[in-house]
């Protein structure tokens, strides 16, 4: 059975091709999504976008490097991170990403965008 206490799934598109770097032990990629989401308000349909920031280590960085490019719909799944650190000046900084477990390209537009 598996932990779906942290779990996240999107389907949406790059806004850029992804960052890649690598490190001693592997790969790391970032990159950021767009997730449209629609609802209808007085009749009419309204769209919104929103933005989430995706990372990806070793054999799923290397995955995201050959498939993720901007703009091409993707579906992924993952888990929430939150994260809070200092800058050199004191200032606190917060961040929450999508630490990616698997991803794959949406290949039917149709039951992908459901």
């Amino acid at each position: 059975m598996s932990n779906l206490t942290n779990s996240v799934q999107l389907i949406g598109r790059p806004g850029n091709d992804p960052v890649i770097r690598e490190f001693s032990n592997g790969k790391m990629a970032r990159f950021s999504i767009a997730v449209s989401d629609q609802r209808m308000v007085n009749n009419q349909c309204v769209g919104e976008t929103y933005w989430h920031n995706i990372v990806a280590w070793g054999k799923t960085a290397e995955a995201v490097e050959q498939i993720v490019k901007k703009g091409v719909k993707v579906q992924l799944e993952g888990k929430l991170v939150s994260r809070t650190w200092s800058d050199k000046t004191g200032l606190k900084h917060y961040s929450t990403e999508i630490v990616l477990n698997t991803i794959e390209l949406c290949r039917n537009e149709e039951t992908a965008s459901n």
